[in-house]
């Protein structure tokens, strides 16, 4: 688990690039499930964001631990793992897919909010979606359900490794999200990935500019030597 704060320059970076070419650079390192498939912001257009992982995990409810009275335990794992939640932090809930009922609620998230965090995942539901879908805060989840979360969810623990939609999550990793959906970025890459992200999108712009002008894309996407040869000329001219 990282404790460091993402460095603000990897944090801008992998906020400039999308999640198709973070799965993509991801793929050349050898990791094939990163995507966090089927969820979708409440709020369009404040979907983008980059954080860091603080995990909650959910079991099935047991009729007799899972009542009201529970949350007034201040030890209760979802109360507790809020209130660990950081300027930068992204709170990622594996609600085993399960989405009949709540992870949460507009109260909850907007406590998150003031926390200063970046972002809430669940690859389930949240409750209050009417309200979700006018804050200014970006949170995903398969979709709304109107229906508490204990008649479902018994949330066990937090910061330990999770599964969120059928992605693993270790405490501290980065998480990326935008109109696209959420990637997963192993912490110990994410340097590297945002770097090497950018360079990829600089090199597929001017990809794109050449297919738009009506060149085949063979030769093009990928680049033959010749291409590489007159976008490395490009960057040159460009970086002055």
């Amino acid at each position: 688990m990282q404790t460091t704060p993402l460095a603000d320059e990897v944090r801008s970076a992998l906020g400039r690039v999308s999640t198709a070419t973070l799965t993509t650079q991801l793929f050349k390192r050898g990791f094939r499930n990163t995507f966090l498939h089927g969820l979708q912001p409440f709020n369009p257009e404040h979907a983008h964001f980059v954080g860091t992982a603080v995990t909650l995990r959910y079991i099935p409810a047991r009729e007799d631990l899972d009542v009201l009275e529970s949350f007034e335990n201040p030890e209760h794992p979802q109360r507790a793992a809020i209130e660990q939640v950081g300027p930068g932090d992204v709170l990622v809930m594996d609600s085993r897919g399960v989405a009949r009922a709540a992870t949460g609620g507009d109260i909850l998230i907007t406590r998150l909010q003031q926390l200063g965090a970046a972002a809430v995942v669940s690859d389930g539901s949240f409750r209050d979606s009417p309200r979700l879908r006018t804050m200014s805060f970006p949170t995903f989840a398969q979709g709304p359900s109107a229906t508490l979360n204990l008649t479902m969810h018994h949330a066990v623990d937090f910061q330990r490794p999770i599964a969120c939609a059928g992605v693993a999550v270790f405490p501290g990793d980065v998480l990326v999200g935008d109109l696209e959906g959420v990637v997963c970025i192993p912490r110990h890459l994410a340097e590297e990935v945002a770097v090497a992200a950018e360079a990829q999108e600089r090199l597929e712009d001017f990809l794109l500019d050449k297919v738009r002008a009506g060149a085949s894309i063979i030769g093009v996407y990928p680049p033959n030597q010749e291409t590489r040869a007159e976008y490395e000329a490009f960057e040159r001219r460009n970086r002055g």
